[in-house]
């Protein structure tokens, strides 16, 4: 009869299913796990979420985040039916430059009397305390992470960037089964690890909500930016068509009725009509002047012309330019310098300006009585007053006077101003490391101060004169809009080899303006209208002086002026442009291309004269009156 071994057969099924005591307990404390570690992800999403509707500090938030950590971990491990007696809670944050970490955030259920628990050191012979600012070596934080149960876990992100360390400190375990302590020590392990694992993923969270947050505003004040600034284009816009239109108006409508056939006025109302148009003109020029000024200094190209003043003649020559708008409303002029002031550093030319923008505005407020300008010295500043004996203004008006456009609504019936020059004039002080101050009663006139230093600072303002500027601060009138179809032939005249000038312009009412007044000097002119019929003539003239304009149908007047020079034939006839380029750097541009002179549009018409007259033979015949 075979017999058979007592070993249990390689095929028979051993029962090693765990007593319902070890299962029951392990579930417990799965179910413990999962349910602190549910808790703590739960209190971080409210850290989040509010961090997403407050839009906090950064620090606030991470702080918020940190101690939620520390304290849920706290109350979860003494809550729970472990044989823990007491634990403390802490998060070291890592200190780069110091290359040590400092415990920031610690939560412990200790009775308010006992003293901080100590984190052992297995290989070293020292213990630390796990309490607020304690600072903790990285080579210990790391023994802490690498020893049987660890004491520490890192807190990095995706990338390895180490923010700090969770760190447990615990009292003996309260229980003689070491398999027991062994597994509490592993479930509190998992439990810490994950919690790291959390606390990292909510800090990475949160930045990026931070972030976003920081990009939302960063937008939203740009898209503010944006709408204020299409306000003040559109604001610029209307003010502008409205300030362009008012002497437009008039000039139009006056010229219209010039013109209308049938109406012969009288010579006395027909000097009228042309009186108007003259002053509408000049008001449309001096707004595009302010309109340029202001653009210039906005945008940081007002350079300046720094020179050494002599300031009792300035002033003179300021009220010789305002003497007669006085005498025309009866009004009195009272100057007076301090004999103690003599020089200043400025640019003369800005200063007049600024002198002239105030006293005009005086003058235009007053209708009796009398307008001065006083200066006087007042440590390193030099003080210019201008004083009237007019209306006033209101405190209201006073703190928009120099907002671009804004005028006194009683001033505005009279026509006068631009409502650019109290603007312009106190962005031209700040460029002199100066100021404007006002004041002013209704009914009891008004003081503007002009506050300048006596020398300018090193790096205020420019350095390089802006030679174009005087007289062509603005560009009137448009070059190159096409030939223009009218019954007006060429005005060619009998050459003469004395006088003789070739006038080269691509619009035809400037051509006729500049040739009818020519011809009253009696001077003898031709006028072509492009590139190809200035070649074309040439041959058969002997031009002492050619008038050229820079945008021609056909081609660059600055380029003809090269082409000129490059030719032996050619190259001595001075040659004078006349152009709507006006803004800064247009002058040199031109002289630099070969060009004798340069004046901007609208033509000043004695100027011209004056040009042409330097270049050129002046003709022996001739009046402007006949």
């Amino acid at each position: 009869m075979q017999q058979y071994s007592s070993l249990p057969d390689h095929n028979s099924q051993i029962d090693v299913r765990p007593k319902p005591l070890t299962t029951i307990q392990q579930l417990r404390a799965r179910l413990w796990l999962e349910s602190s570690l549910n808790q703590l992800q739960s209190r971080l999403d409210d850290c989040l979420l509010s961090a997403c509707n407050t839009v906090p500090q950064a620090g606030a938030a991470e702080t918020k985040i940190l101690q939620t950590v520390v304290n849920e971990i706290n109350s979860a491990v003494n809550n729970s039916n472990l044989a823990v007696t007491d634990c403390a809670v802490g998060i070291a944050l890592f200190e780069p430059q110091a290359t040590v970490a400092r415990v920031c955030y610690v939560s412990s259920s200790l009775s308010p009397n006992s003293q901080p628990l100590f984190l052992e050191l297995l290989t070293a012979e020292k213990k630390l305390l796990l309490r607020l600012q304690e600072v903790i070596e990285l080579e210990d934080l790391q023994q802490l992470e690498n020893q049987q149960p660890p004491s520490a876990w890192r807190l990095a992100d995706d990338s390895g960037n180490v923010m700090g360390w969770l760190i447990l400190a615990t009292a003996p375990l309260n229980s003689a089964r070491d398999s027991l302590i062994k597994s509490l020590a592993q479930l509190i392990s998992q439990l810490m690890a994950r919690s790291a694992k959390h606390c990292t993923t909510a800090l990475v969270q949160l930045r990026h909500i931070l972030s976003w947050q920081q990009r939302h505003q960063e937008l939203n004040n740009s898209n503010q930016e944006l709408e204020r600034t299409n306000q003040l284009k559109n604001q610029f816009l209307a003010n502008t068509s409205h300030e362009i239109r008012t002497p437009l108006s008039s000039i139009i409508g006056f010229t219209d009725f010039l013109l209308t056939p049938g109406f012969e006025p009288t010579q006395e109302r027909q000097q009228e009509y042309l009186n108007i148009i003259r002053s509408s003109g000049k008001h449309l020029l001096a707004l595009i002047n302010d309109i340029l000024d202001l653009s210039k200094i906005e945008a940081n190209q007002m350079e300046v012309q720094w020179e050494t003043i002599d300031v009792p003649m300035l002033c003179n020559n300021v009220f010789a330019l305002v003497k007669e708008k006085a005498a025309s409303k009866g009004l009195q002029l009272r100057l007076r310098v301090d004999p103690d002031i003599t020089t200043l550093v400025a640019d003369s030319l800005r200063l007049k300006q600024m002198l002239l923008n105030l006293l005009f505005n005086a003058l235009k407020f007053t209708s009796q009585g009398s307008v001065g300008l006083e200066v006087v010295p007042k440590g390193l500043f030099v003080y210019f007053t201008v004083w009237d004996t007019g209306t006033g203004i209101s405190q209201e008006d006073q703190a928009q006077l120099f907002e671009p456009y804004f005028q006194i609504a009683k001033a505005v019936a009279g026509g006068e101003g631009t409502g650019l020059g109290l603007a312009v004039t106190q962005k031209l002080a700040q460029i002199h490391g100066g100021s404007v101050k006002v004041e002013s009663e209704v009914n009891c006139g008004s003081r503007f101060t002009l506050v300048l230093p006596f020398r300018q600072e090193p790096g205020v303002g420019g350095d390089e004169g802006d030679e174009g500027d005087e007289g062509a601060g603005g560009a009137g009138g448009a070059e190159g809009a096409g030939e223009e179809k009218s019954s007006l032939p060429h005005l060619a005249f009998t050459p003469s080899s004395s006088v003789d000038i070739l006038l080269v312009e691509n619009d035809l009412p400037n051509a006729h303006l500049i040739q009818i007044y020519l011809c009253k000097l009696g001077y003898q002119v031709t006028w072509v209208k492009n590139a190809a019929e200035m070649w074309e003539i040439l041959p058969q003239l002997d031009p002492v002086l050619i008038l050229m304009d820079v945008h021609l149908a056909d081609g660059n007047g600055l380029k003809l002026v090269q082409q000129l020079r490059e030719n032996r034939q050619y190259q001595t006839i001075p040659v004078i442009v006349q152009t709507a380029m006006a803004m800064k750097g247009d002058r040199e541009t031109c002289l630099a291309a070969g060009v004798n002179d340069y004046i901007s549009k609208p033509i000043d018409l004695p100027l011209l004269a004056s040009l042409i007259a330097k270049y050129s033979k002046p003709p022996t015949t001739g009046e402007l009156g006949e």
